[in-house]
């Protein structure tokens, strides 16, 4: 089968960027050699907290939108995170790894929960995450960060700070301090218990990462800032010493470097000027959070992880949510729009990707919120919500025209 990344850089024959584009861009002429299968293989993982409930919308619109689109999927749902602790005893059981290795694409819900935090960091639901990242090989994860117009009043900043936004943030995803070696508990020469961790990156795994960022900002503006922290910490600089190499093979991209301290001021203090971002591993877990609430809500945005080869990993940004689980309250947007990165990024089936983003942003049109987006409207639960998505995929709306 054709890889997540193959995929990535060959079928794409418009903008790549998951949203319309605000600015005039000329279509890539990227052609992609391998042929579809008759039907896409795709693992379910609907993990804890409200995770079944908004995988479960996810999977509804894949479904109409497959039937309408004439894709064939083949579901196969699996246990990964806490839910799979309570039923295995481990985080990631192998019969979720083999599925999910066989497969085009991964769809996730959220893992983790206050029933398994006391538990040893083996027993993690988290632990299950990093290593599913891991065991696929992603290196690259796409985290949009948009702005939609009928949301502007949901975000926590000024209308003029917020309208207009869209931000995609390249996160580095499998190396760094969460992987870095040695790590542990110890003592110190006063018999002190310290914890310590390691901040460690080889220089392909920045290259690769600089490459692939390099190429989304080609496909957007041609703007790319870098965000490290290259006034202290060594891994930083060798960051931005490779980056600063790699930028000579891309003349058309204007780089920038950003120490990560005033990038997370700058992301609410004036967020319109960056378009493209990249930055390491765990810089972009804090900031990809701090982008969610400059597009109103965490439920908004989803992600796609990439790697060179296998199936690519997408989720929704936000967590399990255990504090409304089971209560109807969650939003399934950020999940769909995730299964939407998953039909262009994943499969290469790009007028399917546009009809659920389309859905999406006539369902927000027509008033349909749920409770972290609510300002003005029709207050729905998850259920009602992803009922009224499915009308809007239905109805094939081309609703491009209303975001930024």
């Amino acid at each position: 089968m054709a890889t997540s990344l193959q995929l990535f850089q060959c079928k794409l024959a418009r903008p790549f960027r998951p949203f319309p584009l605000r600015r005039s861009t000329p279509p890539l002429s990227l052609r992609c050699c391998a042929s579809p299968p008759s039907s896409y293989s795709i693992t379910l993982i609907p993990g804890d907290g409200i995770g079944p409930e908004i995988i479960s919308v996810a999977k509804d619109v894949l479904v109409l939108v497959g039937s309408l689109e004439g894709i064939k999927f083949e579901f196969q749902e699996v246990l990964m995170g806490g839910a799979a602790l309570d039923a295995t005893g481990v985080p990631l059981p192998d019969d979720t790894l083999s599925a999910a290795k066989q497969s085009h694409a991964v769809l996730l819900g959220a893992v983790g929960g206050y029933k398994w935090d006391k538990n040893e960091k083996h027993l993690k639901p988290e632990t299950g995450l990093l290593q599913i990242r891991k065991e696929l090989g992603v290196f690259a994860n796409l985290r949009p960060a948009t702005v939609y117009s009928p949301l502007v009043d949901a975000s926590t900043l000024k209308r003029e700070v917020a309208e207009g936004v869209d931000i995609m943030l390249i996160r580095e995803l499998t190396g760094g301090i969460y992987f870095g070696e040695p790590r542990g508990f110890g003592t110190n020469e006063n018999g002190e218990e310290i914890g310590f961790n390691t901040e460690i990156y080889a220089t392909h795994e920045i290259d690769r990462i600089a490459h692939f960022a390099f190429k989304v900002a080609q496909k957007r503006c041609g703007k790319l800032c870098s965000v490290d922290k290259a006034n202290v910490l060594e891994a930083s600089m060798l960051w931005r010493k490779r980056f600063l190499a790699i930028a000579q093979e891309y003349p058309d991209v204007e780089l920038s470097h950003m120490y990560v301290d005033n990038a997370s001021m700058q992301l609410i203090r004036d967020p319109k000027q960056f378009d493209t971002m990249v930055t390491n591993n765990i810089f972009g877990d804090i900031l990809s959070d701090e982008a969610s609430m400059v597009t109103g809500s965490i439920g908004m945005l989803p992600s796609a992880s990439l790697g060179a080869s296998g199936p690519g990993l997408f989720e929704p940004i936000h967590g399990s949510a255990p504090d409304i689980a089971g209560q109807d309250k969650a939003n399934p947007f950020a999940t769909v729009l995730s299964a939407a990165m998953l039909l262009r990024y994943g499969l290469g089936e790009e007028k399917a990707a546009k009809r659920i983003e389309n859905a999406v942003v006539d369902t927000l049109n027509r008033g349909f919120r749920t409770g972290d987006i609510y300002s003005a409207g029709t207050l729905v639960g998850c259920k009602q919500l992803g009922e009224e998505i499915l009308k809007s995929v239905e109805s094939n709306v081309h609703a491009g025209a209303a975001t930024v």
